[in-house]
């Protein structure tokens, strides 16, 4: 069964690269990031984690916490890691699940059978304080994901977490926010200080409130 938005985020106890780990009290009151790669020691997988360190300190800002996974064992993970940290000029702070027996992987729908009947996928959890899915993503083996588009929508989840609002195509923090549609736009010009560009009934923009 696949897991969709909104849902409860499975909880499970694994071995990681900085020992075992429950994953609800790894998490605590952060934001989660679970994410899987096919395989150690293969080149997008190596970028893809080297570039997840080098924004380790922009995830932590957000109250982020991050997790990577593959079915190699841990030994592996740490081998592999000093090839991230010397090719990708970072040093990876966050915890590789070593899921051998694809315990975790089974519970995320990490491994789908007609990509590869053992890897799993380039699979992405986003995971609020509340142990909910709030953002999937599945991408093929043979391309890299965006981790600055990741921290993008992080930063749009927590946004409208807080807000009556919700963001536009391509937005960016610090950029206008539109209303939603459940306020109306008198109530809209009285919660939103900043202004109230009104396009259409439907379509009403607002400076992003928590700047």
């Amino acid at each position: 069964m696949s897991l969709r938005l909104g849902d409860n985020a499975p909880n499970f106890k694994a071995k990681t690269t900085i020992g075992e780990i429950d994953f609800y009290e790894y998490l605590g009151n952060s934001w989660g990031i679970l994410f899987s790669h096919p395989a150690d020691y293969t080149p997008v997988c190596t970028t893809e984690l080297g570039r997840t360190a080098a924004l380790q300190d922009e995830f932590a800002k957000r109250n982020v916490k991050v997790l990577a996974l593959s079915v190699d064992p841990v030994d592996q993970h740490h081998g592999w890691v000093k090839d991230i940290n010397e090719t990708q000029n970072v040093n990876v702070g966050f915890p590789i699940i070593a899921d051998e027996n694809r315990e975790v992987a089974t519970l995320y729908d990490m491994i789908h059978p007609n990509a590869s009947a053992t890897a799993t996928v380039r699979s992405l959890f986003v995971i609020g304080p509340d142990k909910k899915i709030k953002l999937t993503l599945t991408y093929p083996a043979s391309t890299g994901r965006n981790f600055v588009e990741v921290l993008r929508v992080i930063e749009s989840l927590q946004l409208t977490a807080d807000y009556s609002v919700a963001t536009p195509a391509d937005w960016k923090e610090g950029e206008d926010v539109i209303v939603v549609p459940a306020v109306s736009t008198e109530d809209a010009i009285k919660k939103f200080p900043k202004g109230v560009k009104v396009v259409k009934p439907y379509l009403r923009y607002t400076p992003q409130p928590n700047k």
